[in-house]
């Protein structure tokens, strides 16, 4: 395989697709030396199979708002790669949503999907639909509009999609009900479904706590804990929350949470109803965090600035791609950060990446540190086939699990011979081969 060639193709095909490009490359480059060690990779083509989705399916979804207007918005579905269990992953409502982020996220998707270990393959879709400032009645029409056309192309054992930014609970809900009256039965085609009816418990909450469970294992490797560690983090919804209410528990304190208006820096550290406060602040549709610096006494906020310029131990991008970049990575540095790991999928830019490596810092890659939540949605549709539902414990305890054991393929991977693991390298190449193998097994197809 020839990095530089295969890209220059790449982006004649898909010109102007910068995440997708982006997301391509760091995983061709961290692989380039196993796949070139492995001909019978280079014979059957793997790469080329692989960093191209099986198909893409885009539709107009019509809807009518609460005035009686017509809207129009775009819909999608990337099946990326089904080598090793149905396509899973992720439907995002977002006014940035394009094909270029969901191919990007699709394709991040079939490797943390195979570090699980679980049997999921990779897709992404979602819509440029925005829920916020919407009334749940628009919202159900669109949902359900949506659908109308989705379900035609997924199932329990072909695609199972589940939520992202702009779908949670109440959006699954409306999807799930418009599959279900189409279909007429009750399947397990979508996760994070409520739990009347079928979602596991610690879902919202899974990828957040997935997060801490593998920074936890990397600070391991360096004979350190948790315990009285300093935190960053951005974001304030489900997933920040996870992390903020695990990292706590563990004896962290977490210090920063953000929105787009800016951070709030909270020095005493958010737990107890400051962290229940964030679903609050998440729930009133305003997507801001500054009434928190209001709430709570001792609070600073830092408007139109983001977190990762506060003197921390450890850094935890949770909102969006590439939000953390070369010279925050600089500036973490110089305050001492000792471990970031991307929550939010391809968090930091390459540059900033490159920082961490060069200064050595622990640093997680998104398709590692935050596979908790798809792994997760994996044991929702175990429990739904086997019609059982476990409790709380067993759900976490299965999570801590698959945690550990992704680290573990990382470091197998990823170490070096100074003792530095390239967790970015470990994990790409663990899922890589998980998959590669699956399709040369599978033929050419």
């Amino acid at each position: 395989m020839n990095v530089d060639k295969l890209m220059n193709n790449l982006e004649k095909k898909h010109p102007g697709e910068v995440e997708y490009l982006q997301a391509v490359r760091e995983v061709v480059e961290s692989i380039e030396e196993v796949y070139n060690d492995n001909p019978q990779f280079e014979s059957a083509n793997i790469i080329e199979r692989l960093v191209e989705p099986d198909r893409i399916i885009a539709f107009k979804v019509p809807w009518i708002d609460d005035e009686g207007n017509v809207k129009v918005n775009l819909g999608y579905r990337v099946q990326f790669n089904n080598a090793i269990g149905p396509y899973k992953g992720g439907l995002r409502f977002h006014p940035s949503v394009n094909l270029s982020i969901l191919k990007f996220l699709g394709f991040e998707q079939i490797f943390k999907n195979a570090l699980t270990t679980l049997p999921m393959g990779g897709g992404k879709g979602g819509s440029d639909f925005d829920p916020k400032g919407k009334s749940n009645t628009e919202v159900m029409r669109f949902c359900q509009s949506f659908m109308l056309e989705l379900w035609k192309h997924i199932g329990p054992e072909t695609d199972v999609p589940a939520g992202d930014i702009g779908v949670g609970g109440r959006e699954i809900g409306f999807l799930y009900g418009m599959y279900k009256k189409l279909r007429g039965d009750h399947t397990g085609v979508l996760t994070g479904k409520g739990s009347n009816w079928g979602g596991s418990l610690i879902r919202p909450e899974a990828t957040g706590f997935g997060a801490i469970y593998f920074a936890q294992e990397m600070l391991a490797t360096k004979k350190e804990s948790l315990a009285g560690k300093t935190i960053s983090i951005s974001g304030f919804g489900n997933v920040a929350w996870g992390a903020a209410l695990k990292a706590t528990e563990l004896g962290a304190k977490v210090v920063t949470i953000s929105g787009p208006d800016g951070y709030v820096y909270d020095p005493e550290g958010i737990s107890g109803r400051k962290i229940e406060y964030m679903l609050e602040l998440r729930a009133s549709n305003q997507d801001i965090v500054k009434p928190y610096s209001y709430e709570f006494e001792g609070v600073e906020f830092h408007e139109g600035k983001r977190p990762w310029e506060v003197k921390v131990d450890i850094a935890l991008p949770c909102a969006t791609q590439n939000e953390l970049d070369g010279e925050d990575a600089k500036t973490l540095v110089k305050n001492g950060v000792m471990l970031v790991a991307e929550v939010s999928n391809m968090g930091c830019t390459p540059e900033a990446v490159e920082v961490f490596s060069n200064n050595r810092i622990l640093f997680g890659p998104g398709k590692a540190v935050n596979a908790g939540g798809v792994a997760t949605s994996g044991l929702e549709m175990t429990q739904n086939a086997m019609k059982l539902r476990w409790n709380s414990q067993e759900v976490d305890q299965r999570l801590h699990e698959i945690m550990c054991n992704i680290h573990g393929q990382c470091v197998k991977y990823g170490k070096k011979e100074d003792g530095y693991t390239d967790y970015v390298k470990g994990a790409n190449i663990a899922g890589f081969l998980k998959v590669a193998n699956s399709m040369l097994d599978m033929g050419v197809i």
